[in-house]
């Protein structure tokens, strides 16, 4: 039997929110990453209902929130789940987040410590790693080019393709596409100021976080990805690193089931 969502929104201080909801039992929150939004996890939250109270809401300025015209950053973030989760009378949780949702759930733990029982990260983002300055700057030029630059990139694929750079413009194309879907994921990633995201990077604090964590990585993700998911295990204390051999960058829905499984397996693990 299919399990039976409920979608909600909820009015708070900084604008409205949208969450999926699924099962009863102990309360796991489920935040997407900076490409995405709620619905990426509706495969893993049909596995854990059977088990948990699942929650994923959109992040503030994704999905079906509300999309408010303010400065946003990690920690804007992190109060406004806060605040949901005490509108919704949740005292203590376990936070499963992916990519930038895995940046916000870190950052929540090291804030709220008495509210997290254990973390489940998958390729997070969130700590510095060797030439991430240069990486934020090609995606800022990406996201900037004008209509009159793209379509020159594309009038010109017949040189390109001579040329053999066809295939690393097409990507660049297609990932800008991909980018320009999602503003506020490009805001908190890479087009702030530097020295504001800087300051929100976990490297320094990671040893703080009381919470047993799990780390899930996919095998054939990039190596930025792979770094970052090497620094958080090797700076936090009471952690596990799993590699999934097969998988690439999108854990959630390539790897529905695997992922559930061993968020399941956590848990139960720490109980």
């Amino acid at each position: 039997m299919d399990a039976l969502f409920h979608n909600s929104r909820r009015k708070l201080s900084q604008g409205l929110l949208f969450w999926r909801e699924v099962g009863k039992g102990t309360p796991v929150i489920l935040l997407h990453g900076a490409w995405n939004e709620s619905s990426q996890w509706v495969k893993v939250m049909e596995s854990l209902s059977r088990d948990f109270h699942c929650f994923a809401p959109d992040l503030l300025g994704f999905g079906e929130s509300e999309n408010p015209n303010i400065h946003y950053s990690i920690d804007l973030e992190v109060e406004c789940l806060a605040e949901l989760l005490q509108a919704l009378k949740l005292e203590k949780v376990y936070l499963v987040g992916h990519s930038l949702g895995g940046w916000i759930a870190a950052s929540y733990a090291l804030k709220y410590p008495e509210q997290v029982y254990g973390l489940v990260l998958l390729s997070p983002e969130g700590v510095k790693i060797e030439g991430q300055k240069k990486q934020w700057q090609k995606m800022q030029r990406l996201v900037g080019y004008s209509p009159l630059i793209v379509k020159l990139l594309r009038l010109l694929h017949p040189l390109a393709k001579i040329l053999g750079l066809h295939e690393k413009i097409q990507h660049d194309l297609q990932l800008r596409q991909v980018l320009l879907q999602y503003p506020i994921g490009c805001q908190l990633l890479f087009q702030r100021q530097q020295p504001e995201i800087e300051a929100e990077l976990l490297q320094d604090r990671l040893h703080l976080i009381e919470a047993p964590v799990l780390i899930l990585q996919g095998g054939k993700d990039t190596a930025a990805a792979l770094a970052k998911s090497q620094a958080y295990t090797q700076l936090i204390s009471n952690v596990d690193l799993k590699m999934i051999a097969h998988a690439g960058n999108d854990l959630p829905e390539s790897c529905a089931g695997v992922v559930a499984g061993d968020v399941k397996d956590f848990i139960k693990g720490e109980k």
